[in-house]
């Protein structure tokens, strides 16, 4: 397969995917919280009390809420996450508006357990592909890259403040339903993308790693480490003058990274393991392409 085509069909399919999201998402909100009057967290929480307050249609206010956040991720942390989240919001927006589900269960519990585990899915689905369905989750990011706050505490301090406003304009009652609706959101999530604020370590060993450095830097611009090394003794026998390189980037960023090496040098042996901690760099702010 060309690689031409092989690109354009991978990136069919994180589209796919995140239309995906968006429909199990809408389940989750129409099918569940928004018949019953629960909320979830994030600015879909902000749109839905509201429209429990003011009677303002739901979709509009998630539209018009996102708006700053969309701006904030277009002007500073990456335009094609921006651009696949404008996608997948207005997406969201639209089924919140058109598609009719049943009403499942008037169970309280039930429709916590289970709106939180559709949202979670949806969510989980469209940022595994590059794209948030919740303006939040960009502020997470920025407050992040800027100054180093975790994304979890981050989302977790926006909704405590929500919470804690619907417990004193609605009931304290709906207000721990959707705390319930939340932490069930934020597990699936988490499942679904196995970690979104962690960070990916890559080992890339390549013929043409100079080719394949170059590219990492204009197309993902992130910061990387050139080892000297030593081939190994499998089917090509005992190599030397290797060059190995090492990054580490946002889980956000790992479909991308084997689609930019693979262009390059479809042979190349990747290594991805999982990161726990880190400290200093150029990680927490991707290089600028221009530079």
């Amino acid at each position: 397969m060309k690689p031409t085509v092989k690109k354009s069909l991978s990136r069919l399919f994180e589209y796919f995917q995140i239309i995906l999201g968006i429909f199990f998402a809408s389940i989750g909100l129409k099918a569940f919280l928004l018949p019953n009057g629960f909320l979830d967290g994030g600015v879909t929480g902000i749109a839905i009390l509201l429209n429990r307050q003011l009677g303002i249609n739901v979709s509009m206010l998630l539209l018009v809420l996102s708006v700053p956040f969309l701006v904030l991720a277009y002007s500073s942390i990456a335009r094609r996450v921006a651009w696949k989240s404008v996608i997948s919001i207005l997406g969201l927006a639209v089924a919140i508006q058109f598609e009719t589900f049943p009403v499942v269960t008037n169970d309280e519990l039930l429709i916590a357990i289970f709106g939180g585990l559709f949202l979670g899915l949806g969510i989980g689905l469209a940022i595994r592909n590059g794209a948030v369905l919740d303006g939040s989750e960009i502020l997470g990011v920025f407050l992040n890259d800027r100054f180093g706050i975790p994304i979890g505490q981050v989302n977790l301090a926006f909704n405590i403040i929500l919470f804690g406003i619907t417990a004193l304009v609605l009931s304290l009652e709906i207000a721990l339903y959707s705390v319930l609706t939340y932490v069930i959101t934020a597990k699936v999530t988490d499942y679904i993308i196995e970690g979104f604020e962690d960070f990916i370590g890559m080992q890339i060993v390549s013929r043409k790693h100079e080719l394949v450095r170059l590219a990492i830097l204009e197309k993902i611009g992130v910061g990387m480490t050139i080892y000297q090394g030593e081939g190994g003794y499998g089917h090509r026998g005992e190599q030397r003058d290797i060059k190995i390189i090492h990054t580490v980037i946002n889980r956000i960023d790992l479909r991308k990274i084997y689609r930019v090496v693979e262009e390059v040098d479809p042979d190349a042996f990747l290594v991805e393991y999982e990161i726990h901690n880190i400290k200093g760099g150029v990680l927490r702010r991707y290089l600028k392409r221009k530079k």
